[in-house]
C-alpha cells in the first residue's frame, strides 16, 4: 500500500481527485443529503473526475488507503471501467481496510455481469464463515441481490436458504447486522446515481 504521506505522485492524485469537496466522505449515502443545488455541482465535478483521469492514474489510487480506493472505486463506475473487475474483486476479498467495500460493490453493481456476481459470492463464501469479523457481508449480499434482480439469476439462494451461511453467520454473533434486503436497496439508489452522473460524463465525452 502506498502511503500518501510519503508519495508525492501520489499526493497529486488525492489533491486532483479525492479532496475537492471532500469528495470521498460524500460517494455514498451522503450524497443523499445534498441540496439540489449542490448536488448539481457534485455530480457535474464527480462526472468531470472521471472523464479527466487516466487508468493508470485509477490504479495509482488503488494502491492508497481507503480514501483513494474508495474514490477510485466511484470513478471506475461512472466510466464503467470493466477493466478494474478482477482488481477490485481481488481488494474486496482481501478487505485491508474499512469504509472502501460498499464502493467496490457499487462498481461491481454497474458492470452488472455474471462475473462480477461470481466476485461477490467468493467474498461471501469466504466472509460469512467469519462471524468474529463484521466487515462487508451485508452490503455485498445485498448487492448480490441486486445483481440477482437484473440479471434474473439465483446467486443469493445457497446465502439465504433457511439454516443456511447467512443465518449461521447471523446466530453467532453479538450485535446485530444490516438487513441485505435494506442493502439492495441502498445499492439501487447508489447505482440510480452513478446513472445520473453518466450521463453528464457521457456528455462531456461526446463534446471532445
Amino acid at each position: 500500500m502506498r502511503d500518501v504521506q510519503s508519495d508525492p505522485e501520489l499526493q497529486d492524485l488525492v489533491r486532483r481527485f479525492v479532496m475537492p469537496d471532500r469528495r470521498y466522505l460524500r460517494l455514498g449515502g451522503s450524497v443523499f443529503r445534498l441540496s439540489p443545488v449542490e448536488r448539481s455541482a457534485f455530480v457535474r465535478d464527480l462526472a468531470q473526475a472521471a472523464y479527466e483521469i487516466t487508468p493508470a492514474e485509477l490504479g495509482v489510487l488503488f494502491e492508497g488507503g481507503w480514501r483513494e480506493r474508495k474514490t477510485a472505486a466511484w470513478l471506475v463506475a461512472v466510466a464503467h471501467r470493466s477493466e478494474f473487475r478482477e482488481l477490485i474483486g481481488r481488494l474486496l476479498l482481501a478487505s485491508e481496510g474499512p469504509y472502501a467495500g460498499a464502493a467496490y460493490c457499487v462498481a461491481l453493481a454497474k458492470f452488472g455481469t455474471a462475473a462480477d456476481a461470481e466476485l461477490l459470492s467468493a467474498y461471501l463464501d469466504h466472509y460469512l464463515s467469519r462471524p468474529d469479523l463484521d466487515y462487508d457481508q451485508a452490503i455485498v449480499l445485498g448487492t448480490l441481490l441486486y445483481l440477482d434482480e437484473s440479471l434474473g439469476s439465483e446467486y443469493t439462494t445457497r446465502f439465504l436458504a433457511p439454516a443456511g451461511p447467512w443465518d449461521r453467520w447471523l446466530e453467532v454473533r453479538a450485535v446485530a447486522a444490516l438487513d441485505p434486503y435494506d442493502c439492495r436497496q441502498a445499492v439501487q439508489q447508489l447505482c440510480a446515481f452513478v446513472d445520473e452522473t453518466a450521463e453528464v460524463f457521457a456528455s462531456l465525452a461526446c463534446e471532445s
